[in-house]
């Protein structure tokens, strides 16, 4: 249950027994109505600005209005208060047997606590990493692919239809470099000292057991081969080769895309794709002849004065028109990614989602642009750009790696720190801020790092549980006895513990609905934080602790609320990408 939906509906039946009526006559609009957490916790468990928003429309004075509607919702058998504060804020506490049923929800619910319908099976694509498949991940993709990803499981645990996309740019000049850069090591391979690696290729030691494979397969038979054709068949095992090895890296940060799409799949039966969407955008006077004028911030003299293809994106909200066919006819990169957008659209995804770094930020207003057209505005196309990640180990910049040369390998950061911590940290900023991931900080085991003290939230919740089974038996950890038994949750600490789970469900559905994935980070700390507080409390006073042995019912209700918080903690970290642990070393 979402408890604010759940009291947005009660205010509104509320507001519906004081028949308040518009100067007109008409019954109020409640669309502006919100149900919050108040920002200080001491003034009550829900708030709502029903008063404020309505009083105009109203005619009445929003105070007054408020002490009305706090009078009607008095009626409700859970809320144990209504208070007006301020201009017209209405406070709600409520009762505790009201908190005691939803620790039963959550037992009842376990790890599927949270999950929603909100997003009604709605089809979305999240495209996300698609980096070149020119060489191993490194650090830079890392967080594209951390948000990508933690994205998609937050949108399909909140009811939409997901699938994890990845497009292969494996089209264009840098596929070139790479296929000549792969030739020298496949030369190399075969005895010959290549020297020192040429500017403008490719130098690190990745490429060399591509080379080394070629010539196992091939022997020098590649050198007598006329080098156009040598070099489309060393295109398709370095790519091959590439893209086996960014899985392999992308696996070890538990990333996994369900669908890998070709740009040379668009380009294949010269360009029958491109030319097929560009057509289709002509069809509907998306597309002109014409010339533009120089880019911002070019000199004159550097700008070919041309005639081209033209895609007249300033009609759909763009800031410039974009070339699709350049003068000699060919192609330009943006006619592909019309091409790839129309078969998305194609596929009937009703909203596509792109994680790209920030320096892709021209993208946003022209592929928003591209969208509108090919869709006729029905399909929603959402951008999100992910800032920097600086390295640091013990506050001093980390810049090269050994095993590429120009770079610093997702791979190398996740042998050195783990999965878990990367994927946590990665979320534990919100992607358009910079984010600085110092090695020795995230692998601290402190409050101070939020991946340990969450994950060490989890494992005192199984210490807990490995406890009771010492000192009762396994027949203690049973949710029915702890459902029955949670109307004995009457501190202070466990009423909070409960509150904040509850408020698990709108976390979820509110994330998924901005696709802002930190926000489930900053909740889990939160959880923990809350948790934490109320071991601490037990660790003072023995009445508080979790087993009692003397008393059954009360530590069934107790373990109840551990089982609550582990079930939301696994459920959450889950979605992140990473474990909840059971124990920690």
């Amino acid at each position: 249950m979402n408890i604010f939906a759940d009291f947005a509906t009660r205010i509104a039946k509320a507001i519906e027994t004081l028949d308040l009526k518009t100067p007109a006559g008409e019954r109020p609009d409640l669309a502006r109505v919100t149900v919050e957490p108040p920002r200080d916790p001491s003034h009550g468990d829900l708030a709502t600005n029903a008063a404020m928003v309505l009083a105009k429309g109203l005619g009445q004075n929003p105070r007054a209005l408020a002490e009305q509607i706090a009078g009607a919702l008095r009626d409700d058998a859970d809320v144990a208060a209504a208070d007006v504060a301020g201009p017209g804020f209405v406070n709600l506490r409520l009762a505790d047997g009201f908190w005691q049923a939803r620790l039963g929800d959550v037992l009842d619910a376990a790890t599927e606590y949270g999950r929603s319908t909100a997003g009604g099976g709605k089809k979305v694509n999240v495209e996300y990493v698609s980096a070149n498949p020119t060489g191993p991940m490194h650090v830079g993709h890392c967080r594209g692919a951390v948000v990508g990803d933690a994205l998609a499981n937050i949108l399909g645990f909140a009811g939409y239809d997901v699938t994890k996309e990845y497009y292969i740019n494996d089209a264009g000049a840098q596929i070139d470099v790479l296929a000549n850069s792969v030739m020298l090591r496949y030369r190399e391979a075969l005895g010959e000292n290549i020297g020192e690696i040429p500017a403008g290729l490719y130098p690190g030691d990745y490429l060399v057991p591509v080379g080394k494979s070629l010539a196992d397969e091939f022997g020098p038979k590649l050198l007598s081969m006329p080098q156009t054709e040598a070099l489309a068949l060393v295109k398709d095992r370095t790519i091959d080769a590439m893209m086996a090895m960014i899985r392999e890296d992308l696996a070890a940060l538990n990333v996994n895309h369900e669908v890998f799409f070709s740009e040379r799949s668009l380009h294949a039966g010269n360009g029958g794709a491109i030319r097929t969407a560009i057509n289709d955008l002509t069809m509907s006077g998306h597309v002109y002849k014409g010339k533009l004028p120089p880019p911002k911030g070019e000199k004159n003299d550097d700008w070919e004065d041309r005639e081209q293809t033209l895609f007249r994106s300033t009609d759909v909200g763009d800031d410039m028109d974009r070339p699709l066919i350049k003068s000699d006819g060919a192609y330009t990169y943006f006619a592909a990614d019309v091409a790839y957008m129309k078969d998305k659209i194609g596929r009937g995804f009703e909203q596509l989602v792109f994680i790209l770094g920030a320096d892709h930020g021209g993208y946003v207003k022209r592929m928003e642009a591209l969208g509108k057209a090919l869709s006729g505005g029905t399909v929603d196309v959402t951008i999100l750009l992910c800032n920097l990640v600086k390295l640091f180990r013990d506050g001093e910049p980390v810049r090269m790696s050994k095993r590429s040369g120009e770079f610093v390998t997702l791979r190398e950061v996740v042998d050195e720190v783990g999965r878990d911590p990367i994927r946590f940290m990665m979320l534990y900023r919100k992607n358009s801020e910079p984010l600085d991931f110092d090695f020795a900080k995230v692998t601290e085991q402190s409050k101070d790092n939020p991946v340990f003290y969450v994950q060490y939230a989890s494992a005192r919740c199984h210490s807990v549980f490995r406890q009771a089974k010492e000192q009762l038996g396994d027949s203690w950890i049973e949710r029915a006895s702890m459902k029955e038994a949670a109307r004995l949750l009457v501190d202070e600490g466990e009423i909070a513990v409960i509150r904040k789970l509850t408020e698990y469900p709108r976390l979820i559905e509110a994330a998924a609905q901005a696709m802002e994935p930190h926000r489930l980070a900053f909740y889990l700390y939160d959880l923990a934080q809350v948790f934490h507080a109320h071991w601490n409390r037990g660790t003072d006073n023995p009445d508080l602790r979790f087993v009692k042995v003397n008393d059954p019912q009360l530590t069934h209700a107790r373990l109840g609320l551990v089982q609550a918080v582990s079930d939301v903690l696994t459920s959450g970290l889950a979605l992140v990408g990473a474990e909840a642990p059971a124990e920690m070393r």
